[in-house]
């Protein structure tokens, strides 16, 4: 008998502890989320005070922790200096005991001092996990893991690595006539500009893949014996640029005219499709081919 009273409570036990984890965790998540949506979403810094986070809260990082409520509200005051139109949202949030996990996404455009890195005007979007330890029901620790690779190059500091790849693809499609293949580098919004002086430029800009093909691309197939390009050199540069050295060695077709003239592009892109282009050329060189 006294062996199954024991068992009884123990059960009982088991079953309260296990209820009031359960308990205690929800509380958490419910004023942890409650708290950074107040925090980052409407500004109330503030709140990262001793009510809602332990006065030695520890932000780990891979350089030096951040430690105590002070500096952990100097850290995340430079998200609400550095950007506008925020919008934090917790994707995903669990946890056991005092331990979570959040899923988060951060949007927003840098409009001011972030870190030391003045307003580039770019939006961001990244996704991130925390990992959070509680305390007596406040925020006690945190730990951020997020592709910062990835968000350097949103701000625009760093180009995509891939963008040289994509320009060189885009030439290389050029000069095997593979149009398809050259309209698929390119955003459906691309906006196309023609050299000043070049005959071409009458349809500057050039809005979308149909408008470059018709516009451009079909006409230089119409007016041309050939058309080629010779000595690209492909320059990487900063805020997703791409700089193209090279030139055009082509025969008009009506005036029998062969010209070789030296040319530059500038590309822009972004997400891995072309968004921008502006043509450079000397265009005497274009223009008195033309004339009978």
């Amino acid at each position: 008998m006294k062996t199954k009273n024991f068992l009884f409570v123990f059960a009982i036990l088991t079953i309260s502890i296990s209820y009031g984890q359960k308990h205690s965790t929800e509380s958490n998540i419910k004023m942890y989320e409650h708290i950074w949506d107040k925090i980052l979403n409407q500004g109330q810094i503030d709140l990262i005070n001793d009510i809602y986070f332990d006065t030695d809260i520890i932000l780990v990082s891979n350089t030096e922790n951040i430690i105590g409520v002070n500096d952990f509200k100097g850290y995340y005051q430079n998200f609400l200096i550095g950007f506008s139109d925020i919008e934090f949202s917790i994707i995903d949030i669990f946890g056991q005991g005092e331990k979570m996990v959040k899923h988060w996404n951060f949007k927003g455009k840098h409009t001011g001092d972030f870190f030391g890195i003045p307003a580039t005007g770019k939006l961001v979007n990244i996704d991130g996990v925390t990992l959070i330890k509680m305390k007596n029901g406040k925020i006690a620790k945190e730990q951020d893991f997020m592709d910062n690779a990835i968000f350097i190059e949103q701000l625009g500091l760093v180009s995509n690595p891939n963008n040289i790849t994509i320009i060189d693809a885009l030439y290389n499609a050029f000069s095997t006539g593979d149009m398809s293949s050259v309209l698929g580098t390119m955003d459906a919004a691309i906006v196309w500009n023609e050299a000043e002086g070049n005959s071409y430029a009458d349809g500057n800009p050039y809005i979308g893949p149909d408008a470059i093909l018709n516009g451009v691309f079909a006409r230089l197939v119409a007016n041309h014996e050939y058309f080629k390009l010779s000595d690209i050199e492909l320059h990487e540069m900063s805020n997703n640029k791409v700089l193209a050295t090279l030139r055009y060695d082509a025969k008009n077709k009506k005036t029998g005219k062969y010209y070789n003239a030296q040319v530059a592009h500038l590309w822009s892109l972004k997400d891995n499709k072309i968004v921008k282009f502006q043509q450079y050329a000397d265009t005497k060189k274009l223009t008195d081919a033309e004339k009978i």
